[in-house]
């Protein structure tokens, strides 16, 4: 059973948690976050707004949810597992990891749409979710299969099934989910070292 990866030292991952937080109960007291017009005026993403310079939006949206439940189940994933690999990377690595992987996910999205012309307002923590899930399987397959209390297989398997249970739900951004756990493989395998060096940047950042 996989433990809660989350401790008062991974204040970066325990950050974005609040930062989240804050912004959805922003969000809810200014029109609902359930409101696409609401979630569009206050920084979601989509195509036509960032095809004329709203490139900010592919990083707002990463902090913006639809409704209560979207933002649990991405913040459970992210209590799970966030802490884990920002104690693997180290504090300013886990923050390059997660906001790269987000911002990569929306692109991913944005061209997806854009090609398609099948427009949404979209947000959501996921791709940085995914981005981190992938940024772990990476750690793992260069740690020769094993850190700590996570395995390979627990963390392969992890991945398969939220990717998954996106293609089985309707209006899910599974685009974005795929770009964010590709650049999170990509980016984990580029900047992972061994764990006394990743334990050393705890220390430092």
């Amino acid at each position: 059973m996989m433990e809660l990866g989350i401790s008062k030292r991974n204040y970066i991952t325990i950050g974005i948690i609040i930062i989240n937080i804050i912004y959805f109960l922003f969000l809810e007291t200014h029109g609902g976050s359930e409101d696409t017009m609401v979630m569009l005026r206050y920084g979601a993403a989509f195509p036509e707004n960032i095809k004329n310079g709203e490139y900010y939006r592919l990083a707002t949206s990463m902090f913006m949810h639809f409704g209560i439940e979207h933002i649990v189940n991405n913040m459970l994933i992210l209590v799970l597992l966030g802490g884990k690999l920002e104690d693997i990377m180290g504090h300013f690595k886990f923050f390059i990891i997660y906001m790269l992987s987000g911002i990569l996910a929306n692109i991913a999205s944005d061209l997806a749409q854009t090609m398609t012309g099948d427009f949404a307002v979209s947000a959501g923590a996921s791709g940085a979710i995914f981005g981190v899930v992938g940024a772990l399987l990476a750690s793992l397959v260069l740690s020769k299969g094993k850190i700590k209390n996570l395995n390979l297989y627990q963390i392969a398997v992890s991945l398969g099934l939220m990717l998954y249970a996106g293609f089985k739900t309707t209006g899910v951004d599974n685009i974005a989910h795929v770009g964010g756990a590709v650049s999170g493989v990509f980016i984990g395998l580029i900047l992972y070292r061994d764990n006394s060096e990743a334990q050393s940047d705890n220390d430092i950042f």
